[in-house]
């Protein structure tokens, strides 16, 4: 059998869909590590597994500076285009300095046969190529590995900061190679991801959607379960905002929902609002895959694992993309036609109550949700993923433990 390692940012989104994959692959009888910073990933790796925790390489003055700057970065402010060049120049290009040693540390260590780099985690792919190890790529962001039609230039500059860090730490040439020509797994159906022609190393596998420790997320469940017989609105704009900065966003929704025959649960912060309309429930966490089953429709930022999420659980959609590849994943939605897109910025009340009310309501629109949840479920998910990965990698594996 043989010994796989996943190379993981520190964000659960993008760690989830490995351990569902992982967790397949050791029920196989392979050997399966996951590497990363996150001391937090230890207690969740499947049984069996291995975690391996990568080295700062920095003092402890600079871990203390490291730790600031992250916070920071959570609470910043940004937009659209300009939120990717944020999401590159603050926090994946030094993100990725500081793995490239830390991940050619553990493959001495480790001594896996394979390993499995998160897109964005491109110095996994640079270790690879250096140490001339088989590798294959987990993209949890489907947007990263196409040009939009109308903003083509997003991908070239893109691509432009990935071939560069791959210059710098000694891969000649400027193709880009964060995505395995060998195999490259993506977390949607194709028909959800609406583009075709794409190079056939890449397969899409559909959302892998994993069990997550929710039970210790406090959740008013008593209260919830007394609210009026009415249908349930989600509303959450995801954990990489301050809900402070968004508080006008959450304002509005208030007055658009406030007093309607509907059942509101909203994700923010309870201290932000002293008075509110008695159909909200507002909670800063919530055990989202639980309570997905309860609810009729999701307002939301057109986060990846959130949209998944939903049309899993046959829910559509209302989306206002806020920043990164949200307003891709919108495009998905409005595209597939599993649910409505309206602007951040710009909707007012009287236009996001109407479209939950269509949303609820439109045949047509559930009728698409179900499509989509269908393509995601022939996708095949982690048992897939964990197939393709044996088929890709079988004749690498069996050389070196023959060696």
């Amino acid at each position: 059998m043989a010994r796989f390692l996943f190379a993981v940012p520190p964000f659960p989104g993008h760690v989830n869909p490995t351990l569902a994959i992982g967790a397949e692959l050791l029920s196989r009888g392979h050997q399966v590590g996951w590497g990363s910073f996150d001391p937090s990933l230890a207690p969740r790796i499947p049984a069996g597994g291995d975690f391996l925790q990568l080295e700062s390489f920095l003092t402890p003055a600079q871990e203390e500076w490291a730790r600031k700057e992250i916070e920071k970065l959570r609470h910043q402010t940004v937009y659209g285009i300009d939120s990717l060049l944020f999401l590159y120049e603050k926090a994946l290009l030094p993100m990725n300095r500081f793995m490239l040693a830390a991940i050619e540390q553990k493959l001495d260590e480790y001594h896996p046969d394979v390993l499995i780099n998160d897109h964005q985690v491109f110095a996994g792919a640079v270790v690879a190529l250096r140490c001339k190890l088989p590798y294959v790529s987990s993209v949890t962001a489907p947007a990263a590995i196409v040009a939009h039609p109308q903003l083509p230039m997003i991908y070239k500059w893109e691509s432009e900061q990935v071939v560069k860090f791959q210059q710098e730490a000694g891969i000649a040439g400027d193709e880009r190679l964060d995505c395995s020509r060998r195999l490259t797994l993506v977390y949607t159906s194709e028909a959800f991801f609406g583009y075709s022609g794409l190079p056939e190393y890449f397969h899409f596998i559909g959302p892998v959607l994993t069990a997550r420790p929710e039970r210790d997320i406090p959740f008013d469940w008593e209260r919830f379960r007394a609210m009026p017989p009415h249908p349930v609105v989600l509303v959450s704009i995801g954990t990489s905002f301050a809900y402070s900065e968004r508080q006008a966003f959450f304002e509005k929704v208030m007055e658009a929902l406030g007093n309607e025959p509907l059942n509101v649960v909203m994700v923010s912060d309870p201290a932000l609002f002293p008075a509110c309309p008695d159909n909200f429930l507002i909670c800063p966490l919530i055990p989202q895959l639980q309570l997905l089953n309860a609810v009729n429709v999701v307002v939301c930022h057109a986060g990846q694992n959130i949209v998944c999420e939903a049309i899993s659980a046959s829910l559509p959609l209302v989306t206002l993309p806020i920043a990164y590849d949200q307003s891709h994943v919108a495009g998905c939605v409005e595209r597939s036609g599993a649910g409505i897109r309206l602007n951040f910025n710009r909707f007012k009340a009287p236009l996001l109550r109407d479209a939950v009310y269509r949303a609820l309501n439109d045949e047509t629109i559930h009728a698409r949700v179900e499509a989509v949840r269908q393509s995601f479920l022939a996708a095949g998910g982690a048992k897939r993923g964990a197939e393709l990965i044996e088929a890709a990698t079988a004749s690498v594996t069996a050389r070196h433990h023959k060696n």
